[in-house]
């Protein structure tokens, strides 16, 4: 065999010697693939929901002994002042949202609308600092900031929402703060919603209710009748229903036994309202607050042709409607002998 020949023969064999060895790179890539496909894929993470927040409880906050003056305790920083007049009730209520449900605080309430002393000088910004700063000297703690659920707003009675606007601010559509100062006998609590032109703020600081008002025996029912033509009887109603309170039961009992010792007797019973809300809707109030009355006499066995119900809204005040005392006055229910 001639040298160029054994020369060609050693070029070929070292060839396919190579392409022995060569490794199969699409063979390879595909055995990838299949262990790939094999192996067991990571179980997904569990959806996780935001925690509920935790119901509010008073004692979770701590007592506070800072300095306080006089009520409703906290001044406005420079250009900013109290829009028309706030309102200052010696007993009423307030709902404070917490995050989960309102507290509904009772005893003497503040309520007002801030603005700036010009419209130019109003920054939500710097009066939302001003007030933080005045709250936390104070010894308050904040409790809740953010939205109040709209549903849970408008769930609160039309009187309720209606005598609280001037210190709720724009909190349906706005973020509020909720603060309160735990006292060791007593709680202060604040309300503070802010939007772009002004801010509600609200003060509350609770004490017990203390009544006023007196049960009329039925000899003093009659004597007063018979004087007057009339008598105004202290009913309790639920706020802004015609739900008759358990703590009017004796007040009741007082006029059943009138009508008993009078058989001849005829009443009419006349409901009123104070001028909170429309004038239709305290018609209707009152109207269902009077026929309340009526019912509750039947039911005690008085016969209902000896009876008559009728609501009047919020005319014939007694008093004026300017304070609380005036509107307490208002919402009555009065006897009329015919």
């Amino acid at each position: 065999m001639s040298h160029s020949k054994l020369l060609w023969l050693a070029l070929a064999c070292a060839l396919a010697g190579c392409n022995r060895h060569k490794p199969d790179i699409a063979a390879a890539e595909a055995g990838n693939q299949m262990a790939t496909a094999n192996e067991v894929a990571p179980a997904p993470a569990p959806a996780t929901s935001p925690a509920e927040p935790a119901a509010f409880s008073i004692d979770a906050i701590p007592v506070s002994n800072a300095p306080l003056g006089k009520f409703p305790y906290f001044g406005l920083p420079a250009h900013y002042a109290i829009q028309n007049q706030a309102i200052t009730r010696e007993f009423s209520r307030f709902p404070f949202w917490t995050g989960k449900d309102f507290v509904q605080a009772e005893g003497k309430v503040w309520l007002a609308s801030i603005v700036g002393e010009k419209e130019s000088d109003y920054s939500a910004f710097e009066l939302k600092k001003n007030m933080e700063a005045l709250f936390e000297q104070a010894g308050a703690v904040k409790v809740f900031e953010g939205r109040i659920p709209y549903d849970r707003i408008k769930a609160l009675p039309e009187q309720e929402l209606q005598e609280i606007n001037s210190g709720f601010g724009d909190a349906y559509n706005n973020p509020a703060e909720i603060w309160v100062i735990r006292r060791p006998d007593r709680q202060i609590w604040i309300h503070f919603a802010q939007d772009s032109a002004h801010s509600g703020m609200t003060v509350v600081e609770t004490k017990p209710f203390v009544a006023t008002a007196s049960l009329l025996p039925a000899d003093q029912l009659k004597a007063d009748l018979d004087k007057t033509g009339k008598a105004v009887i202290h009913v309790n109603f639920a706020t802004d229903q015609a739900a008759i309170l358990p703590t009017s039961r004796p007040q009741l009992d007082a006029v059943v036994a009138l009508l008993r010792q009078n058989g001849a007797l005829r009443l009419a019973i006349n409901g009123y309202t104070d001028e909170t809300g429309s004038d239709a809707h305290n018609l209707a109030l009152s109207d269902d607050r009077a026929k309340a009355v009526m019912a509750a006499l039947v039911a005690a066995g008085i016969p209902a042709a000896r009876l008559q119900a009728k609501g009047y809204g919020k005319t014939n005040p007694v008093a004026p409607n300017s304070d609380e005392a005036g509107k307490a006055a208002n919402r009555r229910v009065e006897l009329i002998k015919l």
